[in-house]
């Protein structure tokens, strides 16, 4: 009896343990996750979105990840495959469920609209561009590409520079009736990929489209003022159909944008003893925007004697696949008892790079081909102090592509390497060649290697 006692004591304690490791383990999937967020549609509201905040339902892990809507971009000779556009893939399928009635649509007027991202990691970017259903598609059927219009209504060239968090393209949507689907696909310079967001929009019909805007928000407070932050809260605006978000002002520029189910955000990145005037304003899935809410008048303090060390950046990790030159790296943000101002990111004790204390991302670029590079982060604060490293990350860079031979009448993109009379070259812009465009003829196109 003693014996079957201490057995099944035994068991009750292997099978905690055991519980306590599954737990452990998904909450540093969720982390690492939470690391690699990237960005949505928060208005008029994308399908992922409306997930997460529940007005659509069934919708599977995507609440939980609006953000992650990412696949290889080149759409529409690229991308995700047909059947497969709204998940980015099949990443999460329950997105591409698709039937005239499955979604909650968001009401709209062709014409002039804005459509406003939310970012948690802004990467350097190609372009923004938006497609529309064709008049008569079909709803019931799995969105394909004969489902749109392949000509962009809106494309907007970025140049291969960063965007802000916050980020808006006002556009020119096409005249249509009906229930319709927007396609928004954000463009990444330096990598593969695209992030891919639909949204079910409903053009008239027996839905009136929807022109109330939220109430302002009211009671806008602040609280914890340091010489380089402060933290705004407010109580909740109330709308005819739903609050989808909240926009941060400083003065008449916008700052930030959160969810609608959240009241409070934390402004870093402020100067010391320096005045700042903020608002708050609601917005719905329609693109409402509401009044603004009082305005707070903030200084911030003078710069303390800081001898306190910023913590050391977690969950260091390479994004995507290094390719023959570069590697792109994220990590979890620092954090400082005053604030953190910027990172550090060293290759193996060489300094790679330095970025501002709201980003968590990196590219390395200049590296050699099939080679090895051991990297780490280092947080600073406004007064110099370096945190301990993060976790080394390594990554080996891709072999060298194969140069193809030069030819008329092909689309080539930067970076493509072409042979030509013995001769390798690398194309500096990307364009589509012309006879007598030929490398050795348009240095200003060609970098003889």
């Amino acid at each position: 009896m003693t014996s079957i006692r201490l057995s099944n004591s035994l068991l009750l304690k292997a099978l905690t343990s055991f519980g306590i490791m599954l737990i452990a383990v998904f909450c540093m999937f969720l982390l690492a996750e939470k690391a690699s967020a990237h960005g949505y549609i928060d208005s008029p509201g994308s399908r992922g979105y409306l997930c997460k905040l529940g007005q659509n339902t069934d919708c599977g892990a995507v609440v939980y990840e609006p953000h992650s809507l990412e696949a290889p971009k080149g759409f529409p000779a690229a991308g995700p495959a047909d059947g497969k556009i709204a998940s980015a893939g099949g990443i999460f399928p329950k997105l591409d469920e698709q039937s005239a009635n499955r979604w909650t649509k968001v009401n709209m007027s062709s014409g002039t609209n804005t459509f406003h991202w939310t970012l948690t990691a802004a990467h350097a970017t190609s372009s923004w561009k938006y497609y529309i259903t064709k008049p008569n598609w079909n709803p019931d059927a799995p969105l394909t590409r004969d489902s749109f219009d392949l000509t962009p209504f809106c494309s907007v060239d970025y140049g291969g520079v960063r965007p802000p968090f916050t980020y808006s393209d006002t556009c020119n949507v096409p005249a249509r009736t009906g229930y319709h689907v927007i396609l928004a696909v954000w463009e990444i310079a330096d990598t593969a990929n695209a992030f891919y967001n639909v949204i079910d929009v409903n053009f008239g019909g027996s839905n009136p489209v929807d022109t109330q805007a939220p109430t302002a928000p009211s009671s806008l407070a602040f609280s914890g003022v340091t010489s380089t932050s402060v933290n705004l809260s407010w109580n909740a605006s109330s709308d005819n159909v739903g609050v989808t978000g909240y926009r941060i002002y400083n003065g008449t520029n916008q700052i930030a944008a959160v969810s609608g189910s959240t009241l409070n955000y934390n402004v870093t990145g402020l100067t010391a003893n320096t005045a700042y005037s903020f608002q708050v304003k609601a917005v719905d899935a329609a693109g409402n925007l509401s009044a603004a809410s009082n305005t707070v008048n903030v200084t911030t303090s003078q710069v303390v004697n800081d001898t306190q060390a910023p913590t050391a950046p977690g969950n260091l990790h390479v994004m995507g696949t290094p390719t023959s030159s570069s590697v792109t790296l994220m990590w979890n943000p620092s954090t400082d008892n005053v604030g953190v101002t910027g990172y550090k990111i060293y290759r193996g004790t060489t300094l790679a790079g330095t970025v501002s204390g709201t980003t968590t991302e990196y590219t390395v670029s200049g590296l050699s081909a099939s080679t090895s590079y051991t990297f780490t982060v280092r947080a600073i604060d406004a007064t110099g102090n370096e945190s301990a490293a993060s976790n080394s990350v390594s990554a080996t860079t891709a072999a060298p592509p194969a140069a193809q031979p030069w030819a008329p009448n092909v689309a080539y993109t930067a970076g493509t390497l072409v042979s030509y009379n013995g001769n390798t070259y690398e194309c500096r812009q990307s364009h589509t060649s012309l006879t007598g465009w030929e490398p050795s003829n348009v240095p200003a196109l060609w970098l003889l290697k």
